[in-house]
């Protein structure tokens, strides 16, 4: 990671890099619950790669670097699973956007699925909140999208798909990273899936599903960082 980003007290996402003036709602966690002292730096980010160095200067961010461009990675890596109980769902995204997902998709409701939100658009709103905080945490500049609910045939249909499966191959290091599709805990219907899909396990143990998410964002993340090695 750059120092700069690393580095900073703070780390937010602003409308207009040229004036980087913070949301209300990060004004208040910036002064009041981190409580910065004047002259700390934070790094504003437009989350689409690029970000200045600030300073905290009087309640607002005076801007101290020029604006610096970061290519986002490539290719780009998702992980889509069906929506589970409680608030493991913020936990999954959080965790998600921290270790480098690009795309996060929840699936629409499967055979198996034991929630099914009344209240879908509420909640897809609520977890890009969740995903954007732990964006700021994790100093990205780059957000990752959060998209749903997405039918399950079309998210397979999606280049690189895979679905999470015990009997499933390993993840090949020399292969392109895409997508890989986590099913509810008691799992997808065998004809909820073609023949044609691709299989990849996530290790010799059943998981829940909010840890198998964890597990694939990890495993395509040493996948794609082992393809640009390979490529360099």
């Amino acid at each position: 990671m750059i120092p700069a980003l690393r580095d900073s007290a703070a780390h937010v996402f602003v409308d207009d890099l040229a004036v980087p003036v913070p949301g209300d709602v990060d004004l208040h966690h910036l002064s009041h619950v981190l409580r910065l002292r004047g002259g700390e730096s934070v790094s504003a980010s437009d989350g689409a790669g690029r970000w200045r160095t600030c300073e905290w200067r009087d309640g607002t961010l005076r801007a101290t670097g020029e604006i610096v461009t970061t290519a986002a990675l490539s290719p780009r890596i998702g992980v889509a699973f069906v929506p589970v109980k409680g608030d493991r769902n913020d936990w999954a995204v959080q965790k998600l956007t921290e270790i480098g997902v690009d795309d996060i998709v929840l699936l629409a409701p499967t055979r198996r699925s034991v929630v099914r939100w009344s209240n879908a658009d509420k909640q897809i709103d609520k977890l890009r909140v969740v995903a954007r905080e732990a964006a700021m945490q994790s100093r990205r500049t780059h957000l990752p999208t959060v998209t749903g609910l997405v039918p399950l045939a079309d998210v397979l249909a999606r280049p690189g798909a895979a679905v999470a499966d015990p009997d499933g191959a390993s993840l090949p290091t020399s292969a392109t990273p895409q997508l890989t599709v986590v099913g509810p805990e008691g799992g997808f219907d065998p004809d909820e899936l073609p023949a044609s899909v691709a299989r990849v396990s996530l290790g010799g143990t059943i998981l829940r599903a909010e840890t198998a998410t964890l597990v694939a964002a990890t495993l395509l993340v040493a996948r794609r960082h082992s393809h640009a090695a390979n490529l360099a």
